[in-house]
């Protein structure tokens, strides 16, 4: 037995004997008549030869003192009780801010968990075009976890953004979390002529130096990086998180009705190197592009499109030019119905017009579904409610990423 002060009155101690011979399996009461002790709370590790599932209850000199043998079923709901509440308690509060164009997000993942909580940034500009920031309250997430949903959507905005994501570190708080759904520059990740600039590894340095919290590195992170090799080019000042968006295509393709003739095609190596396994469980069809004379064409190098709703998966689109082309040699090919997704629909120039709705039997001028996330906010007001656009939102993965 041990206990906690204040100590045990001296009428309970005078009866140890009567405690280590107790061996019966009925409750057990003793009267205290000592009345120095107001409440004591002690724990039973065990009894010779009993196993430990007994509780003891005590609340004043005056009531008796009750040894209670706990049921298996009690103890295992204890213990279920008890792994609950831990649980609860582990639950990390987040102040999470935003910037104007991922307002909408930062709502939606507000909502997903009780646990996030939206502070608001004054964005302003002096006459000169310069930022003119301002953090309300920075006082009162001192101590606490902070994160910051960012869209790098133009070169335009990036500087701002920077300026407070540089902040945030040095108000005192316990960590800081940056939340980029998209690296826009992941297609420019390599050199293949000298003088060629990665401009993928000057952006990943740059977030490489934001200044340390209290908490230790920041934490990034974003979806379908381009290529898996950029994880390469963050120092060791930043922890960056790699998460996907293909469970949310998996969570939807299994809505359909036609989810048992599910086909995933992949436009080009590439794409396969980076989804295959997610998808592994889907027949995949892989295309890859072959020049003749002058012209690049799309060619299915692997899988059979005949009779299946085709799914081409990627992990952007910009101009969609080559996913055009996979639509239609997957069409030629007697695919029953095309749909596609990416993480990131970018779109520039409206290119998104591009894509038309296919109403039925006719594959080779339109899409089922086009699936998108919202990593790209500018894209979702552009495309929303407009067929064959779905948006699948990021919203739940990044509150969840958010409790790492």
């Amino acid at each position: 037995m041990a206990a906690t002060s204040p100590p045990l009155p001296s009428s309970f101690q005078n009866r140890k004997k009567i405690f280590s011979n107790f061996t019966s399996s009925k409750p057990f009461s003793i009267l205290l008549s000592d009345k120095k002790c107001s409440r004591f709370r002690c724990q039973i590790k065990s009894f010779e030869n009993q196993p430990p599932n007994w509780s003891v209850e005590f609340l004043s000199g005056t009531e008796p003192i009750h040894l209670i043998q706990n049921s298996p079923s009690s103890s295992m709901s204890m213990a279920a009780a008890s792994a609950s509440d831990s649980a609860v308690k582990t639950v990390k509060k987040v102040c999470l801010f935003y910037c104007g164009e991922t307002k909408a997000l930062a709502e939606r993942i507000a909502a997903e968990s009780d646990a996030i909580e939206l502070r608001s940034i004054n964005w302003r500009t002096f006459e000169d075009g310069f930022p003119n920031l301002f953090i309300p309250n920075a006082h009162g997430i001192r101590g606490q976890h902070v994160a910051f949903l960012a869209s790098f959507s133009s070169p335009a905005v990036i500087f701002e953004q920077l300026s407070v994501i540089y902040a945030l570190p040095k108000l005192f708080i316990s960590s800081f979390t940056l939340v980029l759904p998209f690296f826009p520059t992941g297609t420019s990740e390599r050199m293949e002529d000298e003088g060629d600039v990665a401009t993928a590894f000057t952006l990943a340095r740059i977030l490489s130096n934001i200044p340390t919290s209290r908490g230790g590195p920041t934490s990034l992170v974003t979806f379908d990086i381009h290529a898996l090799q950029e994880r390469f080019y963050f120092g060791d000042n930043i922890l960056p998180c790699f998460e996907s968006g293909i469970p949310l295509l998996k969570n939807r393709l299994q809505q359909l009705p036609d989810s048992d003739n599910i086909s995933i095609a992949f436009p080009d190596d590439g794409a396969w190197k980076r989804f295959h396994k997610q998808l592994q469980h889907f027949p995949t069809i892989v295309c890859n592009k072959v020049r003749i004379g002058d012209q690049r064409i799309v060619r299915i190098k692997e899988g059979e499109a005949a009779g299946r709703h085709v799914v081409i998966v990627d992990d952007l689109v910009q101009s969609g030019g080559t996913l055009i082309e996979c639509q239609r040699v997957l069409a030629a090919n007697g695919a029953a119905k095309i749909s596609a997704y990416v993480t990131h629909g970018i779109f520039p120039n409206r290119s998104w017009q591009r894509f038309e709705r296919d109403n039925g039997g006719h594959p080779e001028n339109g899409l089922t579904y086009f699936w998108i996330t919202d990593s790209c906010p500018q894209t979702v007001k552009a495309v929303m409610s407009k067929p064959p656009f779905e948006i699948l939102s990021l919203a739940g993965s990044i509150a969840a990423a958010l409790q790492i």
